[in-house]
């Protein structure tokens, strides 16, 4: 699907890396050259026409996103430098003015470390304490354990949407109806499901999402937080500087913008955020439910082909992202990545971010294929004969 419209899939390979980051569509190095070649001016800034319309193209990219998570409003819609940047500056920014000594955060194991190290870093800071919500014996967030874990000291859940390894959904409506009942706020990182699922935050009733533009076919150096405007306005900005205010006077006095310019101080990748309006215009003409359906129907046939590779072993089959976490019994993981790239395929090898998951998964490092809405059954077919190859061992010593 579309392959033609992406150029390093001319060089012959099949990139099943898709949840570190997408391939980049040719509008996207398009729309990045026009910016910087016709009208390169900064944002928010001048009172002449290239300016001007740089403001105009900035803020349309703001209109796509809200439409794209199905936000109330584009104030909603704060541009960042990607996930890990969202996430920081909601914990910061937010959370750290809102949470006293004692109260409660619950994560899993099973978080990436963006959603993970800012809430260790809280805990030195202010002594919260940070709990960990089991997993199920499919390695899946229950609302049934979610339920268990909360006690009257939780204030905060924060969890992926979809995580990175296991590629377990996470039933959030449910998880956050029931926390909302019990005024327990739920940050939410998106970045491994908004490119790949319907995401509407009004509907799952989200309070914080974070994702990155480079996870959906976007730039990388763009993210992006939303927040319920409530919660947005009580946040207090982590970096100062120009953009974020309307004045200030030299006895200290000081006047910010509102958001979302309030938490987006100094000059921003423009560029990107540009290009990254084209790339979700560009989703748009695919459908997020074709990109979901694809996504569905490649987890199945690849987990069906790979039932068929001597000694394979497969962590997540039960989950319905298109992420498989897998390894060959005796061969390391990064040995089996490198000698998958002697035949052009691309796998994440290692430990992926997850560095606590070891305790649930029972392994430090595995190997990940994650696709997109650009793989085929043929890649994956590939893909499974590599890995049949009776004399893969040998290949790898």
């Amino acid at each position: 699907m579309n392959q033609k419209d992406f150029k390093m899939l001319e060089n012959g390979i099949i990139y099943f890396d898709n949840g570190a980051t997408t391939l980049k569509p040719i509008v996207l190095s398009e729309a990045i050259s026009e910016y910087y070649n016709e009208y390169s001016a900064n944002a928010h800034r001048g009172d002449y026409d290239i300016s001007l319309k740089v403001d105009a193209m900035y803020e349309n990219t703001r209109e796509l996103v809200k439409e794209w998570i199905h936000a109330s409003d584009s104030k909603q819609i704060v541009f960042t430098s990607g996930s890990t940047d969202s996430l920081n500056k909601i914990i910061f920014g937010y959370f750290k003015d809102h949470l006293q000594k004692g109260d409660e955060v619950l994560i899993t194991k099973s978080e990436h470390a963006s959603n993970v190290l800012p809430w260790f870093e809280l805990q030195d800071q202010i002594g919260i304490k940070v709990r960990y919500i089991p997993l199920n014996e499919y390695l899946e967030v229950t609302l049934e354990n979610v339920q268990k874990s909360i006690t009257d000291h939780t204030k905060v859940i924060s969890i992926a949407h979809i995580t990175n390894v296991v590629g377990d959904i996470r039933p959030l409506k449910e998880i956050i109806e029931y926390a909302h009942q019990r005024n327990i706020l739920v940050n939410i990182d998106g970045a491994q499901s908004v490119p790949h699922i319907q995401v509407d935050v009004q509907d799952l009733d989200i309070d914080f999402l974070s994702f990155s533009a480079h996870k959906m076919c976007g730039p990388t150096g763009v993210g992006v937080l939303y927040g319920k405007e409530n919660l947005l306005k009580e946040m207090k900005p982590i970096i100062f500087g120009g953009g974020m205010n309307a004045s200030y006077l030299p006895d200290g006095t000081r006047v910010y913008n509102e958001i979302p310019f309030l938490l987006e101080a100094g000059t921003p990748n423009i560029g990107g955020v540009i290009g990254f309006g084209k790339t979700i215009e560009y989703l748009n003409q695919i459908g997020i439910e074709a990109i979901e359906k694809q996504e569905k129907e490649l987890k199945e046939y690849a987990l069906l082909k790979l039932s068929e590779v001597p000694n394979m072993i497969v962590y997540n089959d039960h989950t319905n992202s298109g992420i498989i976490a897998f390894n060959i019994e005796g061969i390391f993981a990064q040995d089996l990545a490198i000698y998958l790239n002697n035949y052009g395929i691309c796998v994440r090898a290692g430990n992926h971010c997850s560095k606590i998951l070891k305790d649930e998964i029972g392994i430090k490092n595995t190997c990940r294929a994650s696709f997109y809405f650009y793989n085929t059954k043929e890649e994956i077919d590939q893909f499974v004969d590599a890995l049949k190859n009776p004399n893969i061992k040998s290949e790898i010593l």
